[in-house]
């Protein structure tokens, strides 16, 4: 933890670079980055302020896009607010919209930032194709556009501002095979349940957990199915049925974020299988956090909204400041050919050891997860 309350303070003071700094950062091939050194300025130079000390934009206004309601509730209730906080604290006006799942509405919500003369442009995009054409209307305006969490492969945006997803999907890679279920085994048969063969982050993800499950020795994959971020009631769910019909002795799931292994417990109870077979997970969801109380899930990934919303935010108030911020990473866009000036926070893995941690840092209530029979499996892990 003490790591990962680290690596985000870093990662927010390196928004403080400017336009007179200089930078050494590689990519490589990979995806993975490194980083360089550069001088520091103040977010807001460039800027005049108002007596409050809040800075005074000649453009002051944000538009924020974000993709769907049922790939992540962080759409919903956690990305939203905390940027909203961010751009209230410094002085910006932020348009932020959910595209609900259609590439169709977030274009048109694009157009009518743009039309209202937004001076950066932040997008999550729900297919690269469609964002890359976002991103090119933009910079016909002269809008900067930052990706935030998801890379636009092809695309054209200045920066971007996310996790580094391949330790994220290598972080699942090495928590589940320590989970309690396999951790004993001399051979484990498991099944992969990917993200959306759209999202470039589901594609990173695999890259860091095939890392290391393809390495364990004794360790068999079964099976492997797209479940396109889908949410228990859908395609999740039927997806993962196939994969147990095809593979009904497996030990593991490994399954890409909180909600899809929600549907693969479900799929496991009505087998008499939950708490028997290893089941990851990511986002540190109530229900994850809830299924890992219960000993249905062994972990997911942890990744604090401040390290990105924080960023991404004092990014845009530099930008429209006048600044040109030199990033401390770069990330390789293997589409376009070219390497992203890119700021990364670190994830953290949460298990049964460390559960308050999203709780703590206020990323979670306890009043949304510790309700009815987890109230005392709340209690229990020190979640107040």
């Amino acid at each position: 933890m003490r790591k990962a309350i680290l690596a985000i303070t870093a990662l927010g003071a390196a928004v403080a670079l400017s336009a007179a700094g200089c930078s050494s950062s590689k990519s490589n091939s990979s995806g993975s980055t490194t980083g360089g050194s550069s001088s520091t300025s103040s977010a807001a130079s460039g800027s005049s302020s108002s007596s409050s000390g809040t800075p005074h934009y000649t453009n002051n206004k944000v538009g924020v896009l974000l993709p769907d309601t049922n790939s992540s509730p962080r759409w919903v209730n956690s990305d939203p607010n905390e940027l909203k906080t961010q751009c209230d604290s410094l002085g910006l006006v932020c348009d932020i919209q959910n595209a609900n799942g259609s590439a169709t509405t977030q274009t048109t919500q694009a157009q009518s930032m743009l039309n209202e003369g937004v001076g950066v442009l932040m997008i999550v995009n729900l297919d690269s194709g469609s964002a890359k054409a976002i991103e090119a209307q933009a910079q016909a305006k002269g809008v900067v556009t930052i990706d935030y969490d998801r890379l636009t492969l092809g695309g054209s945006a200045q920066y971007y501002v996310s996790f580094d997803n391949t330790a994220v999907g290598t972080l699942q890679g090495n928590a589940l095979v320590k989970c309690p279920q396999v951790a004993s085994k001399t051979a484990v048969k498991y099944v992969e349940e990917d993200g959306a063969a759209t999202d470039n982050n589901a594609t990173l993800f695999k890259q860091g957990y095939d890392g290391v499950l393809s390495k364990q020795a004794g360790w068999t994959k079964a099976g492997e199915q797209s479940g396109n971020w889908d949410n228990p009631a859908g395609t999740a769910q039927s997806t993962f049925q196939k994969l147990l019909q095809g593979a009904p002795d497996l030990n593991a799931v490994m399954v890409a974020n909180d909600e899809m292994a929600n549907a693969v417990i479900t799929v496991l109870k009505q087998q008499g299988l939950n708490g028997k077979v290893a089941v990851s997970g990511q986002d540190a969801t109530a229900t994850g956090l809830q299924n890992i109380l219960t000993g249905d899930q062994c972990f997911t990934i942890y990744k604090p909204v401040k390290g990105e919303a924080d960023v991404a935010v004092k990014l845009a108030s530099q930008i429209l400041s006048g600044q040109k911020p030199t990033a401390p990473a770069t990330v390789k866009d293997s589409t376009g050919n070219r390497d992203v000036p890119s700021y990364l926070a670190t994830p953290v893995v949460v298990d049964k050891t460390n559960i308050t941690l999203p709780f703590t840092d206020g990323y979670q209530k306890a009043s949304d997860v510790c309700t009815g029979d987890f109230a005392a499996k709340c209690t229990a892990a020190g979640i107040k």
